[in-house]
């Protein structure tokens, strides 16, 4: 990997941790007056309004959005909603750092579902990733003591819950675009939203709601966007650590905006996660090296 490649995925990747820091405290900031359907449903809007801005852009995109597979489409964005229910709340009933520390196991949710949803192996890393990440949660969670908090099990139901989406989202990428996702997940949350909303909560949305308003709905998709660029122009080891830095930075956020403790026991789970995940993703990229060398010799 070249000195500019890497310079490219740094950029991105400063991109990626800026926005999801920004979508937290937005989150905790719009909590104090919406609930989490009603904070949802405006993301949902944002969303909307930013692809139709790119469509006006670029209408070539538009031919993308015919509607395949809306079976797929459904499961992927109702396992989508839920979780993303599960983790709006828990951001306002967690320390911002046990949340970010706990999202991190969402790889090993997907390596483990895998198996039976895609039919994939479960090969030794892939095991032994999964119990890394088990002990990583244990050591942020401390179940049995008295610091353990229940709510702590709605970011694993996060966790979990995303990473069946992205199972599901793998088989959609197969012949649908990323835009026609976005657009159909945006399009299809909005009523599933406002199904929990009450009367008149635009109404809720004043001078103090505005900012974290227009954070949310910025962040949620610079943040896929940048991270998107970032596997683009780097591999995943790559990568991946630099994503961890999250978690430092989001930890002195909450202690400079909302006083929260840093917790040397949420740090040292939170690498036992991220070891979890790099060990798997270093073996894996080995073995498709290996794949192609025998490949190219065979051919």
């Amino acid at each position: 990997m070249t000195i500019a490649g890497i310079g490219k995925v740094v950029l991105w990747m400063t991109g990626t941790l800026l926005s999801f820091s920004v979508m937290a405290v937005s989150v905790r900031q719009l909590g104090r007056t919406m609930s989490v359907f009603e904070i949802l449903t405006l993301r949902s809007l944002g969303g909307l309004v930013i692809l139709l801005a790119v469509l006006l852009a670029r209408p070539s995109l538009m031919a993308q959005l015919a509607p395949r597979q809306p079976g797929l489409h459904f499961v992927r964005n109702a396992l989508h909603f839920a979780a993303g229910l599960a983790w709006t709340q828990s951001i306002a009933w967690l320390p911002l750092a046990t949340v970010f520390a706990l999202e991190f196991t969402m790889p090993a949710w997907v390596a483990l579902f895998a198996v039976g949803l895609l039919g994939e192996q479960m090969t030794a890393s892939r095991a032994g990733s999964v119990v890394l990440c088990f002990l990583g949660i244990l050591i942020v969670v401390r179940p049995g003591l008295d610091v353990f908090n229940p709510a702590a099990l709605l970011v694993l139901a996060a966790a979990i819950g995303y990473a069946l989406s992205n199972i599901v989202t793998k088989k959609l990428t197969i012949r649908v675009s990323t835009v026609a996702i976005l657009c159909w997940m945006n399009l299809m949350q909005l009523p599933m939203g406002l199904v929990g909303c009450g009367p008149g909560f635009l109404l809720k949305i004043g001078a103090a709601e505005s900012v974290p308003l227009i954070g949310l709905a910025v962040s949620g998709y610079s943040a896929h966007f940048c991270l998107t660029n970032a596997f683009r122009f780097g591999d995943a080891t790559v990568v991946l650590p630099l994503d961890f830095l999250r978690l430092p930075l989001i930890a002195i956020i909450g202690w400079w905006l909302y006083g929260e403790s840093l917790d040397l026991l949420v740090f040292a789970g939170a690498a036992c996660i991220l070891g979890g995940v790099l060990w798997n993703l270093v073996v894996e990229a080995r073995r498709q090296t290996g794949l192609g060398v025998l490949h190219a010799q065979s051919g």
